[in-house]
């Protein structure tokens, strides 16, 4: 089944060509969004398999978007269009839980294989971005992982399945203060301090299925 899409751009020209590409590739766009809060707005009720967000847009921009949309729909996958190849932004956006990255000048070219690469769980650059820096990404996430230990692991999971501390603790047969210690010692470890975030990450990891 083809992936249903939701667009965000404050350029209406460039958001009806992105429409139209779409739709001649047999995608379903089921939502069009000229900014960063009624994206989110969108998001929360459409429950799109894919978001394509620009970087700057009015009333919340691209990234916060991006973080916004994550809580509310974490199963959407994000693609982010930019004019900006630094490095830092890059970065910047992988950590705020974006899947795609495109530049607006290959967009065209790109925007296809980054929705097909996203939608089975891939991260996906456009050409023109360091291949080396995606990698450094990766090998970077998995020392985080690798540098938690068993029980901090299975405690992700469980928070990621939406388990509360108490019952975390029942499953574990640990008490709740000790859950919560494992809890600050995981989001210190990984640098994530929100639950939204720790499932975000246990889903782009495969510890648990959107």
């Amino acid at each position: 089944m083809s992936p249903r899409i939701l667009l965000a751009d404050d350029h209406p020209i460039f958001l009806q060509g992105l429409k139209s590409l779409l739709e001649r590739e047999k995608f379903e766009v089921v939502g069009l969004a000229a900014d960063g809060r009624e994206a989110v707005k969108l998001a929360g009720k459409l429950k799109p398999d894919v978001v394509i967000l620009d970087l700057a847009m009015p009333l919340l921009n691209g990234l916060d978007t991006a973080r916004e949309i994550g809580k509310v729909s974490p199963a959407t996958k994000k693609i982010l269009i930019t004019n900006y190849s630094e490095e830092q932004y890059v970065l910047d956006a992988l950590r705020a839980g974006v899947n795609g990255y495109l530049l607006k000048t290959k967009a065209a070219a790109d925007v296809i294989q980054a929705i097909r690469e996203v939608s089975r769980g891939a991260l996906y650059l456009s050409t023109g971005v360091s291949r080396e820096l995606l990698q450094a990404y990766i090998e970077n996430e998995a020392s985080r992982v690798n540098s938690l230990s068993g029980r901090e692991r299975e405690v992700l999971q469980l928070i990621a399945e939406g388990k509360s501390t108490k019952e975390i603790a029942g499953i574990l047969g640990v008490s709740p203060k000790t859950v919560e210690t494992h809890r600050m010692r995981l989001m210190n470890k990984l640098e994530i301090h929100e639950t939204a975030g720790l499932v975000r990450y246990a889903i782009r990891q495969g510890i648990i299925q959107p």
